[in-house]
């Protein structure tokens, strides 16, 4: 078998790539609802502990956000940890699932509104499993009308083949939302760099 030589190009596809999502971004901040984020930061401020889940790099975005509530004093933890406790009906379950259809985060969700805790979802369908059972929707803008079909289609005809695999403009968009999120929890807070520094892990 030849193996074919890679060779690396002028980073086009790099730059269309970041100026898609730049573009994109623009947009979820424009459609985004005020009064759902709104609900969340009151769930998240009267609530006794934060959960985060979700799935593959949805879940990664989850524990970056976890991470942060931490460093500004609030008790969150990541859903399938070993060390995470039982949730409790004074919590709150933030689900993170672009299609909010995700099994696993969909079956976790209902136990935990047979808890009786507050559930939030951030998804691109509000209309989903997920959706439909949350007491808080924050919905993130999907793709755009030229997109219609999805990536799979997309890349059968060659449409923005390189740009944004599979989840990339939801992930993306929810990282920048939740690091929103974040700034906004500082201000509430009050909280000073010096505080967020004194939580930071010390043995990395």
């Amino acid at each position: 078998m030849i193996q074919k030589k890679l060779e690396v190009t002028e980073c086009k596809y790099l730059i269309s790539s970041m100026e898609l999502m730049a573009k994109h971004l623009q947009k979820v901040v424009a459609q985004l609802d005020r009064q759902s984020i709104k609900q969340m930061l009151e769930h998240i401020i009267n609530a006794r502990a934060i959960f985060v889940m979700g799935a593959g790099r949805s879940g990664l975005v989850g524990r970056a956000f976890a991470m942060r509530l931490m460093h500004l004093g609030f008790t969150s933890y990541v859903v399938g940890e070993s060390t995470t406790p039982a949730v409790t009906k004074e919590d709150v379950v933030i689900a993170i699932s672009g299609s909010g259809q995700t099994r696993s985060i969909a079956n976790l969700a209902k136990i935990t509104k047979e808890i009786g805790a507050k559930l939030i979802t951030i998804t691109s369908n509000d209309e989903s499993t997920l959706g439909n059972i949350s007491n808080t929707v924050v919905k993130i803008a999907g793709r755009t009308k030229e997109d219609v079909g999805g990536y799979v289609e997309r890349h059968i005809r060659g449409e923005y083949t390189y740009l944004t695999p599979l989840g990339t403009s939801f992930e993306t968009s929810a990282t920048v939302l939740l690091d929103g999120v974040i700034a906004e929890l500082i201000y509430i807070t009050g909280a000073s760099e010096e505080d967020l520094k004194s939580r930071h892990n010390k043995l990395e």
